[in-house]
């Protein structure tokens, strides 16, 4: 019997102009909480968040072109388990999806490619770890489940800032209950 997977959209990014006001509009306004930030590949982020338990639901990223041009830096989907990701990935490489990269977040497994469109997908199985972000280091989802799993756990344990992903929500609950009073 074939895997069905089905992915869950979990978060959006938005590329944008001016991220300090665009940053401040979140958080002032819609009350967003800014999660992380950093700067990867010549692209500053700011990852945002109102549940404890998710990293991030909304991210900001340098980049945004001329008028016309799409937002969108990504539309991620989340699935359960490995076997659901290594599944999305068969197909998107059966497919033939441009621009394909498998990578760690430390808090999640992730596989980019391009829709047919040119516009970016993310399919993503959280971890049980945090690590700073934006994190982004290449994977082999060739590798066994059980190895892929060991080696993203050493990894994300020898990354400054590491902690488990429990303790991570603890804080963001912490930091948002302080913002209510």
């Amino acid at each position: 019997m074939a895997l069905s997977p089905h992915p869950q959209l979990t978060h959006v990014g938005l590329y944008v102009r001016d991220i300090k006001k665009m940053e401040e509009f979140y958080t002032e306004v819609v009350g967003l909480l800014v999660s992380d930030r950093g700067l990867a590949h010549g692209t500053d982020f700011v990852f945002m968040t109102a549940q404890p338990g998710a990293h991030h639901q909304f991210v900001i990223a340098t980049g945004r072109r001329a008028r016309g041009a799409s937002t969108v830096n990504q539309s991620s989907f989340r699935v359960q388990n490995l076997d659901e990701l290594k599944e999305i990935y068969r197909r998107a490489r059966a497919a033939q999806a441009p621009n394909m990269r498998t990578v760690t977040h430390g808090n999640a497994l992730s596989c980019y490619f391009d829709d047919p469109e040119g516009n970016m997908v993310e399919i993503y199985m959280d971890t049980d770890w945090h690590v700073p972000q934006p994190h982004m280091v290449p994977i082999d989802l060739a590798l066994s489940n059980e190895q892929l799993i060991s080696w993203n756990e050493r990894h994300c344990r020898e990354t400054p800032g590491f902690m488990p992903m429990a303790a991570y929500a603890d804080l963001v609950a912490a930091r948002l209950e302080g913002r209510a009073h």
